[in-house]
């Protein structure tokens, strides 16, 4: 990407007097006009390597849904919430609801593709009353959603190991917390390797990770529909209707509390929007990638559970208690015996791996576009391109760190290394729902893109955020009624400091697009423009601009509302 050769450019030249919808009409040497030209009407300059294919945009959003090493890594927030029924309606329940966010979401990538998508589109639609502490809130939720992810997924991964270490020994290791922590640092390691890999790299990896997860779904339905022992096999009544229960919860509030299962492994909705700056044709691709990804992790992961549900006998507090510390690993090794467990295991633990290797080049992207604007301690280190990838290497280490700190929360006790799972959901969707209601509820234009749900998007949107405002207040609650220290969900406490401590900052620093990145107050960071603002309403001063990739984006002193 060529750098302009002056710090400073005149209105005309430096801002979009185009919006992305009339930008795809256009044509460009006898075809549609380049991704790079749309980013530019968003007012970012093009940073990446469009390396990511839609079928790749597509695999990245569903390798780090990771349909069974997922349910794997929670289904201990399932089974002791009603078992059976639990697993197979709970799940299916879910799923119905998450699509409603799914096109939600998919409907506003596709108007406006960004690496920053949430916090951009929520500063794009809010009144200016509010644009500004609501986008610091959501870029910040966001981004402890996509580590607290990326924390949940790695250590979920080592548990899985010390489950595979502890079948092999014949359930004589049980792992100490800081052994699983030690081996949590080196996967953080492993994946902060990969994803700083150049973005051709990352992308080529994705039909690899699609095949992947597909085979290991379906190679675990069918080992456990022909080798599970009769005395583990379950009747159709028992699979679709058998409810137990381990805590002290009503059975209703019992079967509500599983919700956490699904919500935790059906998420990840704006992962393509993080890639759409290395995708190519990013207006279809993320609409089709988030749709598509969801859509394919409910149905495996609801065919998944009702095989489940049919081969784990009826013993839910033995499966939870087991030696083996995994309750998917004990429900394999019941079935498979120890052998075909491990075989099975080591391919799990593959695809963990695997996720979250993709958790954290979300995540790094994230970061990246939030420290573009500014709005991160140590942002003009952390949002640097790497010339040799041509990718967010700094964003990347910059994410690995903060997981670590997550991972700490594991030597509180087992309740809070479950807050780890919450605060993944719940910062996910506080970062959804904002910007989707302040495109209802903010009085701007709505420019869909080539993905529009036309008028369906209001009931979509109503029952998308009340969907995760149910969610939110669910995942808050703790295993057990009456719960001690010990027991005590940490997630509202992490979650509310963190939307606290943003929405304080937001009132002395700067956020992006706002009245606040004037002068020097502004850090010198290149801000940009909204891409639905006509050319009377542009800056009405030029700054100078510094040294980075991004020289052609100017900043100004106040913006002239429509």
């Amino acid at each position: 990407m060529e750098k302009t050769s002056s710090t400073e450019v005149s209105v005309q030249d430096a801002l979009p007097t185009t919006q992305p919808s009339d930008l795809e009409a256009k044509q460009d040497g006898g075809g549609i006009v380049s991704d790079a030209a749309i980013l530019a009407s968003l007012g970012y300059k093009q940073e990446f390597k469009r390396a990511f294919s839609p079928v790749e945009v597509f695999g990245l959003g569903f390798s780090i849904i990771g349909v069974f090493p997922s349910i794997a890594s929670v289904l201990v927030f399932a089974i002791p919430y009603g078992g059976p029924v639990a697993l197979v309606w709970g799940w299916a329940i879910c799923c119905f609801f998450l699509m409603f966010i799914a096109f939600a979401i998919a409907e506003l990538g596709s108007a406006a593709p960004t690496s920053g998508g949430l916090y951009y589109w929520t500063w794009t639609f809010a009144t200016p009353r509010w644009r500004n502490v609501l986008s610091w809130i959501v870029g910040y939720s966001n981004s402890i959603g996509l580590i607290a992810g990326l924390a949940g997924v790695d250590w979920g991964c080592a548990v899985q190991v010390m489950a595979a270490v502890s079948i092999s020994t014949d359930e004589s290791f049980v792992p100490t917390t800081g052994q699983i922590y030690g081996l949590f640092i080196a996967l953080l390691i492993c994946h902060g390797i990969v994803a700083s890999l150049a973005t051709h790299v990352i992308a080529r990896l994705q039909g690899f990770y699609i095949t992947f997860n597909v085979l290991l779904c379906l190679a675990v339905i069918i080992s456990l529909a022909v080798a599970t022992p009769s005395d583990f096999r379950n009747s159709a009544s028992y699979a679709f209707g058998g409810f137990t229960k381990l805590y002290d919860w009503p059975n209703g509030f019992a079967f509500v509390l599983s919700f956490l299962a699904p919500l935790w492994t059906v998420g990840g909705f704006d992962t393509a929007v993080h890639i759409s700056e290395e995708a190519t044709n990013a207006r279809t691709a993320v609409p089709w990638a988030i749709i598509s990804g969801v859509g394919a992790a409910g149905v495996l992961g609801w065919a998944i559970n009702i095989a489940l549900a049919f081969n784990m006998g009826k013993d839910m507090e033995s499966i939870v208690s087991n030696p083996i510390g995994q309750p998917m690993a004990t429900i394999l090794f019941n079935s498979l015996g120890r052998n075909g467990t491990l075989a099975i295991w080591a391919v799990v633990v593959v695809a963990q791996f695997l996720m979250g290797s993709g958790s954290l080049i979300a995540a790094s992207r994230q970061v990246f576009a939030f420290a573009r604007d500014g709005a991160l301690p140590f942002s003009r280190i952390v949002c640097r391109v790497n010339p040799y990838t041509q990718t967010p290497v700094n964003a990347v280490w910059s994410s690995v760190l903060i997981a670590l700190l997550f991972g700490l929360l594991a030597f509180a006790g087992p309740a809070a290394n479950s807050a780890i799972f919450s605060l993944a959901i719940a910062g996910q969707y506080i970062a959804y729902a904002i910007p989707i209601m302040c495109r209802f509820l903010g009085g701007k234009a709505w420019k869909p893109g080539p993905f529009s749900l036309g008028r369906l998007g209001l009931p979509v949107a109503v029952v998308a955020v009340s969907w995760m405002i149910f969610s939110i207040v669910i995942v808050a609650f703790p295993a057990a009624p009456a719960p001690d220290t010990e027991g005590m969900n940490y997630m509202s406490v992490v979650m509310g400091g963190w939307v606290d401590g943003s929405s304080s900052a937001s009132r002395t620093s700067t956020c992006p697009c706002t009245e606040a990145n004037t002068g020097s107050t502004a850090r010198r960071q290149l801000w940009t423009v909204v891409a639905a603002l006509a050319p009377s309403q542009y800056p009405t001063k030029i700054v100078s601009a510094h040294n980075r990739t991004v020289r052609s984006v100017v900043m100004c002193d106040r913006w002239r509302e429509s």
